[in-house]
Parts: C-alpha cells; sequence; structure tokens
C-alpha cells in the first residue's frame, strides 16, 4: 500500500522558513498581516442570508462550500448535518453523519453530496434531506463532488478518483493519480471540461483531463515545476480548483507557477511564478490570482503579461478571489471582504463576517462565503 504524507500548510511555512538554520533551537516566526488600508470612500456589500455552524479547526484547510439549486440553498454543517433552505426560511435539516463532515455541497439533478473524513460519500434528496444511497472511498473526502452526466464524481484525499452512478449509487469506475509522496493537505475538486470530460489536479503539478462515463484518461500534463531541493520547497501542490476559460485552463500551485494550458493542443501557452492555493479567477480576458504572501496579481488571459499587483493585503491569509458586479472581492483572516477594482488592483471598498475567510464563489450575481469559524453566508452589491 502506497504511503502518502500530509502536511499541514502551516506546518510546511514554518519548516521552509527554519531549512538551512544551523541553530536546533526552533523559534516561531511570527508575521503581523499588513494594517487595513485607509478608504476615502469605501463602498460595501449587503448581506441577504447568513447561518452559523460548528467551526473548523486553524489547521484544516476545509471549504464548507455553500451550494444552491432550484432555488434552494444547502449548507453543510462539520458536525454531520446538512440543511435546506429556501430564502431564511429551513425546509429541512438531517443528520448524516457521527464523524465530521469535511467536504463543501455539491447540489444537482435533485441531488444534495457531501462528504466525510472517513471517505463516506452521502447522497440526499434535495426536496427531503432523505438519504439515498451512500459510498465508500479509499480516503477522507476534503472538497466537492460533480456531478455530471448521470455520475457523481469525486477525489479520495489519496489521489484516488471514483465515479458513482447518481440514481443508485453504484461505482461506475476509478482512476488513480500519480500523486507526490510529500503533499499538503487539501484537494483541489473536479471540474467540468465539456459534458463528456472533467479535469482534476494533483498534488504534483499535474492536470489529467478524464472521461466522465468511462474513466479513461484523455490527457495528462505538467503545469507545475518545482526547483527545491529539500522535500518541503519541493511542494507545488495544486489545491485551487482549475478555471475552464474558453479552450485555456487556468491553473494556480503552491510554490509553483500560474498556468495557462491549451487544451486543444495540449501545451502550456504561459506560465509566471506565483505560489497560491486557491482557485485563480478569470474575468475580462483577464487572470486574477491570490498568493499565499497575500500579493493580488493580474494577469493577461492570452499572453499572461503581469497587468497589475497589489501587496496592500500581505500576510493577511487570502481566499481565493472572485468577481462580484463590477468588483474583484477577496476575504482575509479577519473575515474582511475587499473589494477591488479589477482593472487596476485598486481597493475600493469592504464588508466584514465573522472568521477567517476560506472560500468564496459567486452564483447568480451573488457572493456564497464560508468562514473557518463557521460563518455561512450570501452577499449582494449594494
Amino acid at each position: 500500500m502506497e504511503r502518502k504524507y500530509k502536511i499541514p500548510f502551516a506546518l510546511a511555512l514554518l519548516s521552509a522558513a527554519l531549512i538551512g538554520c544551523s541553530s536546533n533551537k526552533v523559534k516561531e516566526v511570527k508575521v503581523k498581516p499588513n494594517p487595513l488600508p485607509k478608504l476615502a470612500q469605501a463602498t460595501s456589500l449587503v448581506p441577504v442570508f447568513s447561518q452559523s455552524v460548528s467551526a473548523t479547526s486553524a489547521e484544516d484547510p476545509l471549504r464548507l462550500r455553500l451550494d444552491t439549486d432550484n432555488g434552494t440553498i444547502f449548507i453543510v454543517n462539520p458536525k454531520g448535518g446538512v440543511a435546506a433552505y429556501k430564502g431564511k426560511q429551513r425546509l429541512w435539516e438531517t443528520k448524516v453523519s457521527k464523524h465530521e463532515l469535511s467536504s463543501g455541497v455539491e447540489a444537482a439533478d435533485g441531488l444534495v453530496i457531501v462528504g466525510n473524513k472517513k471517505g463516506q460519500l452521502f447522497a440526499l434528496d434535495q426536496a427531503t434531506g432523505a438519504q439515498t444511497w451512500t459510498a465508500q472511498l479509499s480516503g477522507a473526502i476534503i472538497s466537492p463532488a460533480l456531478i455530471q452526466t448521470g455520475r457523481v464524481i469525486v477525489v479520495a484525499n489519496d489521489g484516488t478518483v471514483f465515479a458513482f452512478d447518481e440514481a443508485t449509487g453504484q461505482q461506475a469506475w476509478t482512476y488513480k493519480l500519480a500523486n507526490a509522496q510529500f503533499s499538503l493537505r487539501g484537494q483541489a475538486a473536479p471540474i467540468s471540461i465539456d459534458p463528456r470530460t472533467i479535469a482534476v489536479a494533483t498534488s504534483n503539478g499535474y492536470i489529467y483531463a478524464i472521461d466522465s462515463l468511462t474513466g479513461v484518461p484523455r490527457m495528462q500534463q505538467r503545469v507545475a515545476v518545482s526547483e527545491g531541493r529539500s522535500d518541503i520547497q519541493r511542494l507545488i501542490d495544486i489545491d485551487g480548483d482549475p478555471v475552464l476559460a474558453g479552450q485555456l485552463l487556468v491553473t494556480t500551485s503552491y510554490q509553483g507557477q500560474v498556468t495557462a494550458t491549451d487544451l486543444a493542443s495540449r501545451r502550456v501557452v504561459w506560465s509566471e511564478d506565483a505560489s497560491s492555493l486557491t482557485r485563480p479567477e478569470v474575468f475580462d480576458n483577464k487572470v486574477f490570482v491570490a498568493e499565499t504572501t497575500g500579493k493580488l496579481t493580474a494577469y493577461d488571459l492570452a499572453t499572461g503579461q503581469q497587468l497589475w499587483k497589489n501587496e496592500q493585503l500581505l500576510n493577511r491569509d487570502l481566499s481565493n478571489p472572485v468577481v462580484l458586479g463590477q468588483n474583484l472581492v477577496v476575504g482575509d483572516l479577519d473575515g474582511v471582504l475587499h473589494l477591488i477594482d479589477p482593472n487596476t488592483g485598486t481597493i475600493v471598498g469592504r464588508s466584514k463576517t465573522s472568521g477567517e475567510v476560506r472560500f468564496l464563489r459567486v452564483i447568480d450575481n451573488q457572493l456564497y462565503v464560508s468562514t473557518r469559524k463557521g460563518a455561512l453566508s450570501i452577499w449582494q452589491n449594494r
């Protein structure tokens, strides 16, 4: 049995900082986050929904992603529960696991899909919350599943991709990814390339394109390169979900690069050094990346040319960036949602939620926010 070592991100950063030190005394280096910049005239967002669930630990990379389908909001509680809301009215709530739920929600085709740390996958009926089927995977489930073309596709923490029949839960196929022996504890979610193809990222800097019906691999492409000498320095995990922009697939990696890959020619169009654990955002022919240092950078989608960079939020543990209306939005360790002009990188406003912002997504021009403290909320422009 292959043994794989998962390293918490905070430990990896500390270890990297200590490499080469001759002293036997380990001193924790505390880096102060940049203070919030003063804004002359700030815009803000309006909250339209909020719900609190259990918090997760600081070392845990869990993204408790909310989802919506047919006007219903579905949320997950790490303590094992799932709930459905119509507006602010709760339609149902059910306990599905005695073990901690560790994936975000995927809701489509009348199903709600969640997973736990023991590798159990649960499919619930959207209308009632009743359990329709369960499946056992080979490792913890720490990223959301993908429902596509009659399949529920999910990646276990040991690098195995599973596909199940969405109606019965019967296993359709598995595919074992080639992962690094050492990696950070995180996992990108599978994304759809077309109705018959998904893309899955790995901890060793590769992207795989796989037939969603048969599990047959269609492409294997390296998109991140490591130049480190130690195991820690060579970590190049792709933990942020890839983003499809036309025929380009945009990826980010830890201690690696932001890369645009042409799926038609199967070649890397451009690649720029950047360290990020979050999903990039692509909008208006621009690629936006939040780096592990807190630097925000915009690149030209076609060429990779740097358009602007913002270093006002250094060391603020930024979430993935998203575009909401006319603004770029990114969250930080204090629960601040920063509004940024996507053309210039200028911070133009902010709003405040509770707890370190772990994940952002935009659905129907509304911002879905999840934090480590368990604050799940939805916001819109004022």
